[in-house]
């Protein structure tokens, strides 16, 4: 692990040729970030570690701006500050561990079946919303965006020996592959219970329309889950519903897209685009 460290450039993972760059800087991040964590639900061993270990219900909104930081930075970032991100990522996945309720399973987060299903329901969602949205990708393009981050995987912790899906046909193999072990467990409806109605400062539930576009925009996200994924939550998996989905998806980000680039760019991007217009070292 520590040697594929070593090999990050100075410059960073990746550049503005880069999908990963155009995938991460769509606005179609939003929802498709919230189809992720839907996705990532399911796992029973994999939600009994956040359900146990993580502040999600006391802090979520940090840990929503700490998934935000650790994609901004890995995409965007310099070399060490690639590498200072997934080493804090890892020393947070050494301390957690413990027994899962539903399965019995033991677990620990850096077990690597863990973090591919992870890394794999993020990527696979990032890519599926972004095309169904409107961002104009080849079918080359999204095997490129795949193997790119491919490489994030197996900084954070899986084993060279171990498959991580790096094309569309090796995502769609790994899918169908993991269903049979995902289940909705107690956890998960509580995550999702949760997701919907997060806790808002009183000022802003009762003096800004906050509250209710979050619970649109996850509803959204909802939407845009494959219909097998839906049906499990005991929703219509219904293939209007995907069209539905995804229209909706192309009118938020067209609108999205007409605010200023200013506003949509976060901190990571902006630090990149100047250094790299300077020239990366």
């Amino acid at each position: 692990m520590a040697d594929r460290l070593d090999e990050v450039p100075q410059a960073g993972l990746f550049g503005p040729a880069s999908v990963s760059w155009r995938v991460h800087a769509d606005p179609a991040m939003g929802p498709a970030g919230l189809r992720a964590l839907l996705l990532q639900a399911l796992h029973p061993v994999a939600m009994a570690g956040v359900a146990q270990h993580s502040v999600f219900r006391e802090d979520p909104w940090g840990r929503l701006c700490r998934t935000a930081f650790f994609i901004g930075a890995v995409t965007y970032g310099t070399g060490e500050e690639v590498r200072e991100t997934v080493r804090r990522v890892r020393r947070v996945h050494t301390r957690v561990h413990g027994t899962d309720p539903v399965t019995g399973r033991d677990y620990r987060a850096d077990d690597p079946d863990l973090l591919v299903w992870v890394h794999c329901s993020e990527v696979a969602s990032f890519l599926d919303v972004a095309r169904r949205s409107g961002l104009a990708l080849s079918a080359a393009d999204a095997d490129s965006y795949l193997r790119e981050q491919a490489q994030v995987a197996r900084l954070v912790g899986v084993p060279d020996h171990y498959p991580v899906p790096d094309s569309v046909a090796a995502m769609d193999a790994y899918v169908r592959q993991v269903r049979g072990d995902l289940r909705v467990t107690p956890a998960a409806q509580q995550a999702v219970r949760f997701v919907f109605a997060p806790p808002f400062p009183a000022w802003v539930r009762w003096a800004t329309p906050a509250q209710p576009a979050w619970g649109a925009l996850v509803a959204l996200g909802f939407a845009l889950l494959p219909g097998w994924a839906r049906r499990m939550y005991g929703f219509p998996g219904w293939p209007v519903t995907d069209a539905l989905a995804s229209a909706q998806a192309r009118a938020l980000r067209t609108a999205l897209l007409g605010l200023p680039d200013g506003w949509r760019a976060g901190p990571h991007l902006v630090a990149a685009r100047r250094r790299w217009s300077a020239g990366p070292s």
